[in-house]
């Protein structure tokens, strides 16, 4: 068995469609009401110092759960990198007896090359006992945290895929650092309301180190909507009230392809229109030109009264050796150059 890098086959065009908000209710054996699930996945940004901010998945998640009247609370907040690597995370669970509140607070932060764990146990907002650990990231190949889960499952949802033969790392209740599995148990069906509806159901396992395996059951729609969470030996189930508004993606439209189309500008009354005027409008050019320049015409007349006495072969290049010199874009040079200096409009042999 090997450590399965989630993040070498996955993308950010995967993960792109699983950013949206759920919520779920609390149900308990009774069928009463006694809770809430809700779960927010969105891009955001996570200061790494004071002068580089990365972009990242912000995972939130709060659960609201009332067990023989004693309200239980758990929340999670996340930064995981687009390569699912959680580079902080928040967890407070808090159990509300009437005078004796208990608070467990547990801090993931990624600095450098080391993962630093911090837990705390506060009773009346006092610390009584705190425990800290750290793990170098080098040994954390495969770590799935808890915001990060959130997200391969909903890709895993979205594929209808679950990958074979991989073990991921994540922690234990005690933050200690474990294996865990997951399994596909197949398409089933499920009534929302007064619809049944097609679900796709993963079965999480995490396996603590001497403990036994915690087993979660995960259902969720095509697009990445969890339906139902039943974690194996609570006294509550999670579940979607209706069927929300399934997310599609926008499939781009084909390149529009243009055959080339022959044109006789000649014939065509439209084109032969806009060459009349395209040669109205450099005929005035060039006649305005003209006017500006009146060395031009005496120009022209040497010209052509030394194109006449000279005949020669090229007159293409000989225009250009004659009019050259005159060109703003050459250097000025001084007068009376040597008559034999090389052209540099003739081929050298």
């Amino acid at each position: 068995m090997m450590q399965f890098c989630w993040s070498r086959v996955t993308g950010e065009e995967d993960v792109k469609p699983c950013l949206f908000e759920e919520s779920l209710v609390a149900i308990s054996e009774s069928g009463q009401t006694i809770g809430t699930l809700s779960i927010s996945v969105k891009m955001a940004y996570y200061s790494i110092n004071e002068w580089q901010d990365e972009d990242c998945y912000l995972v939130c998640a709060t659960s609201k759960v009332t067990i023989d009247g004693v309200p239980c609370t758990t929340t999670i907040t996340g930064h995981v990198t687009k390569r699912l690597e959680t580079v902080e995370q928040h967890t407070k669970e808090s159990v509300r007896f009437r005078e004796h509140p208990v608070e467990t607070r547990i801090h993931v932060m990624k600095r450098q090359d080391q993962l630093f764990v911090r837990k705390a146990i506060v009773e009346k907002n006092e610390e009584i006992h705190v425990d800290t650990f750290s793990y170098k990231c080098s040994q954390l190949q495969g770590f799935i945290s808890e915001s990060a889960n959130f997200l391969v499952l909903r890709v895993m949802a979205r594929r209808q895929l679950v990958p074979q033969d991989a073990i991921f790392l994540t922690f234990d209740t005690e933050q200690h650092i474990c294996t865990s599995t997951y399994d596909t148990l197949g398409l089933q069906k499920q009534q929302v309301g007064k619809e049944e509806v097609d679900v796709f159901v993963i079965e999480r396992a995490v396996h603590p180190v001497d403990e036994i395996p915690l087993n979660c059951q995960f259902y969720f729609l095509s697009d990445g909507h969890l339906s139902r969470s039943i974690q194996i030996g609570s006294p509550a189930i999670m579940v979607i009230l209706q069927t929300p508004v399934l997310i599609e993606l926008d499939v781009p439209d084909p390149r529009p392809v243009f055959g080339k189309i022959l044109l006789d500008w000649e014939e065509d009354p439209q084109l032969y229109s806009l060459f009349l005027d395209r040669k109205e409008e450099l005929e005035a050019s060039h006649a305005t030109y003209v006017r500006r320049h009146p060395e031009l015409p005496a120009l022209l007349a040497d010209f052509l009264q030394l194109l006449l006495l000279r005949k020669p072969d090229d007159v293409v290049t000989f225009a250009a050796e004659f009019f050259g010199p005159f060109s703003a874009q050459n250097p000025p040079c001084r007068s009376f150059q040597s008559s034999d200096k090389p052209s540099p409009f003739r081929s050298r042999v």
